[in-house]
């Protein structure tokens, strides 16, 4: 691989893992936070639902202007308010509103840290290396995870935790130079004097909802599993490394299927459903309060049942046209809403019901998300047919080349359905 896109695609997941990291570091320092901040278990999660809140909204709103302005200006902006969040939570944060108030900037940066990269994966790395690069990138979120708890004995125990957001608004200040000075060879944003050729709403919705019920059962599962292992009969500390396992197989296993993705030519939807359904049986499994369910059922569903957020992001930036950071920042204000109501409700469930049940429910939402996500995958491909996009796509899978063509050349005399060289096509579908 380039040095260029080595360099582009660390770069991402460094920014997306910085973006990603503060719920996991107050979670993680939760204890010794609660000393200093009066900060109870209702309070925590009011905390945690508020950064993913402001993230969704972040993502919505943030995802036009990243395309107008340019993954440049979109580092600034990311670098302004990690660096802003972090020491303003550092210095200021001397009751839980003001921690709450730090966690509404730290979630517009994460907004902002994930549709720039999202946007750098769509439009500086070439085709045949896309589907790695968000696999790369995503695999920062289980990683901000396993960050989050070596944060505890190597920075809390001897500085305070204080001192983890002086070192994450530290590093926002070094994106915010990045960006500043910054080589000006990026291309500028598209602009079309017949205006900007953007995705079809509808499944851009129903791709959302799919997201939205997936990252509701994955952040469930990521929040009670360690306490829900403990009552099957492992100790505190193996709980803790079965979450650790699950974080790691996460990491793998995203890396893996991104880099397949880009071995063929497109059908990734299909590929996400099937790893939801996945999960929906992982979780069926851990409902079970016996160990070997609960162990096989973690690792099945960490590993394979929350390794889709790459590919599906990888899907979405390349069907969203000239707008690839609008239409991932839409898909990713779904899995933002999803991480600030999944574990509420789960938990909400388990006190009613019990936590067999809860378990069967977010099982329930995997399978949901699954469904929808073929749903919007036959949207998708009606709108690529009804309306070519202007730059070429290949798409329906293939490892030759693409099974169909949207948007061939008018010079092009081989039929609506010839295939396209590798190096012209996008895999996709």
């Amino acid at each position: 691989m380039p040095p260029p896109t080595l360099r582009i695609i660390a770069g991402a997941s460094l920014v997306t893992t910085l973006g990603a990291l503060p719920p996991f570091l107050v979670g993680a320092q939760a204890v010794v936070i609660a000393r200093d901040l009066a900060l109870d278990p209702a309070r925590l999660g009011v905390v945690v639902a508020t950064f993913f809140g402001a993230a969704a909204l972040g993502a919505v709103l943030g995802g036009g202007l990243v395309d107008r302005v340019g993954r440049r200006w979109g580092l600034v902006l990311a670098g302004t308010l990690v660096s802003s969040g972090g020491l303003g939570l550092a210095l200021l944060a001397h009751s839980w509103w003001a921690l709450v108030a730090a966690m509404v900037v730290l979630g517009l940066a994460n907004a902002a840290c994930q549709v720039t990269s999202n946007l750098a994966m769509a439009s500086a790395i070439p085709p045949g290396r896309r589907g790695l690069g968000f696999g790369v990138k995503q695999a920062a979120v289980p990683t901000a995870i396993l960050l989050g708890g070596l944060a505890v004995p190597t920075v809390t125990l001897t500085l305070g935790w204080r001192a983890t957001f002086v070192t994450t608004g530290t590093a926002g200040l070094l994106l915010l130079a990045g960006g500043l000075l910054g080589s000006g060879r990026e291309a500028r944003p598209v602009r079309r004097a017949a205006g900007l050729d953007r995705p079809a709403t509808a499944p851009l919705v129903v791709i959302a909802v799919s997201i939205t019920l997936a990252s509701a059962a994955a952040n469930s599962l990521g929040t009670f599993l360690a306490g829900w292992a403990h009552q099957a009969g492992l100790t505190v500390a193996e709980a803790g490394l079965l979450l650790a396992a699950g974080a790691v197989c996460s990491i793998v296993v995203r890396v893996i299927v991104g880099y397949r993705a880009d071995r063929r030519h497109g059908a990734n939807l299909p590929r996400v459903a099937a790893m939801m359904a996945v999960g929906a049986a992982g979780l069926t499994a851990v409902s079970f309060p016996l160990l070997p369910p609960v162990l096989i059922g973690a690792l099945a569903a960490f590993a394979v049942g929350w390794a889709w957020p790459g590919l599906l992001l990888f899907a979405v930036a390349r069907l969203g046209r000239d707008t690839p950071a609008l239409a991932s920042g839409v898909v990713q204000a779904g899995a933002f809403v999803g991480g600030a109501l999944g574990p509420v409700l789960f938990g909400v469930a388990a006190g009613g019901l019990g936590y067999p049940v809860a378990w069967r429910l977010a099982a329930g939402c995997f399978l949901a998300a699954a469904v929808l996500a073929l749903v919007a995958r036959r949207m998708f491909r009606a709108d690529l047919r009804a309306r070519p996009p202007r730059e070429p796509l290949g798409y329906g899978g293939g490892r030759e080349q693409p099974l169909y063509w949207a948007g061939r050349p008018a010079d092009d005399t081989n039929g609506p359905e010839a295939a396209p060289s590798r190096e012209r096509s996008g895999p996709e579908g």
